[in-house]
């Protein structure tokens, strides 16, 4: 890789140990990738959830934060994905103390690194969204897909790593979708409907990812009628990202890059038609049973409007089987000052702030609480939690409410 004057003294140590080792592994990341040099970055988002660091991630952080003060702290706003717990709600979830324990020492560490613990996935609609054009280095799949594609950024899928690494240095390596001629469309799908619930904007997403199949594939979409809400295309993104690894789609007409289909498409470019009856396949492939043990509203974080639609559901009901609706730490205020939270839990539900449901120790969570059979209305989250030994299911957001209120999914 060709580096400027800057980032030779980086390398060479003349600002210090830590830019010195950011820099040393994102040569060897850029050089694996064929990279021909970096790309100044704004923003960093790290995916660093303790049940993905363990003992040895957080040692490694803490090692990382005894470095001298001046010179461990990141150069370009750098915030988190949901972390592994809502300390107020571990209770709740049957998580242990030694659980706790490793978060607190995670946070402890990333604050030393002056890392900003937004602990969101949803930052694109909470903190601060890219703009068009913008090189960032984001790690959690959902928010790279919104915002390369609805927002035009530029970025990777970062590693935990390599997107603290991005944070130290200011820069990433200029491969994938940083490179204009790799953000061309490489698969055509037309679709001849258009979802009406979020659990359908998720299945659209999860049965195009498997189309594409691959992070390098990019889906050029036609068809539907009107444009999208930013909740919808948050689900289909992130059930896209999450089936097919797929980093960036366009859709004509509706994201910035495809005003028309040959801004990003070459002409007799293969196509695929997509109906409802495949959304409706890939649903009934996670209608396994009736009787449910969880409802969960996660992955992605809830908005506040999801939020709003939510309680507006629950007002009045009882439930029978607990109800868990997961958003952010910038949104949960807003969802307590707006009557929401008192509507939901007052039906017996839970409302958790700042962690992501499979990023919180699911596996060890149905242990302790005995749940299996689990329903929600995010596509991306079946299609991961069948791999923690849950049983989920995909319905719509009415129906989750319903089945917490009987114990069953109709």
């Amino acid at each position: 890789m060709k580096l400027n004057d800057e980032e030779q003294d980086i390398l060479a140590g003349k600002f210090g140990p830590l830019p010195q080792q950011a820099l040393a592994h994102q040569k060897s990341v850029g050089e694996f990738f064929g990279a021909d040099n970096f790309v100044p970055v704004t923003q960093a988002h790290i995916m660093a959830d303790t049940e993905s660091l363990g003992e040895a991630g957080v040692r490694w952080l803490e090692k990382l934060a005894t470095i001298a003060e001046g010179q461990r702290q990141v150069r370009v706003p750098t915030i988190t994905d949901p972390r592994g717990t809502d300390f107020a709600k571990a209770a709740t979830l049957g998580q242990t103390q030694a659980m706790l324990d490793l978060e607190r020492r995670a946070i402890d560490a990333f604050v030393k690194l002056g890392v900003t613990m937004t602990d969101t996935c949803i930052n694109y609609q909470t903190v601060q969204a890219p703009i068009a054009y913008e090189h960032v280095a984001y790690g959690d799949t959902g928010v790279v897909i919104y915002s390369n594609s609805v927002c035009a950024a530029r970025s990777n899928f970062e590693g935990g790593p390599s997107a603290l690494a991005a944070g130290i240095t200011g820069r990433t390596p200029r491969y994938g979708f940083h490179l204009p001629e790799q953000r061309r469309a490489t698969l055509r799908v037309v679709v001849d409907f258009t979802p009406s619930t979020l659990n359908e904007w998720g299945a659209l997403g999860g049965v195009i990812g498997r189309l594409a199949g691959n992070y390098w594939a990019v889906p050029v979409i036609e068809g539907g009628e009107g444009v999208p809400k930013s909740d919808q295309l948050k689900h289909f993104g992130a059930a896209m990202a999450s089936f097919g690894s797929t980093a960036l789609f366009h859709w004509v007409g509706i994201t910035p890059e495809a005003r028309q289909l040959s801004d990003v498409a070459s002409a007799g470019l293969p196509g695929h038609r997509v109906t409802k009856t495949d959304i409706e396949v890939l649903q009934k492939s996670y209608l396994v049973d009736d009787t449910v043990d969880v409802v969960v509203f996660s992955a992605p974080q809830l908005s506040l409007y999801e939020l709003r639609d939510l309680a507006a559901l629950c007002d009045g009901r009882r439930f029978k089987v607990p109800l868990l609706a997961v958003t952010s730490p910038q949104v949960k205020p807003d969802c307590d000052r707006m009557g929401y939270t008192a509507l939901i839990e007052g039906a017996g539900g839970s409302v958790l702030s700042g962690m992501c449901f499979y990023q919180s120790y699911a596996r060890e969570i149905a242990d302790a609480k005995g749940w299996n059979r689990l329903a929600t209305n995010s596509a991306k989250l079946v299609n991961i939690l069948g791999g923690y030994g849950y049983r989920p299911m995909l319905a719509s957001m009415e129906s989750c409410v319903n089945a917490a209120v009987s114990g069953k999914l109709s």
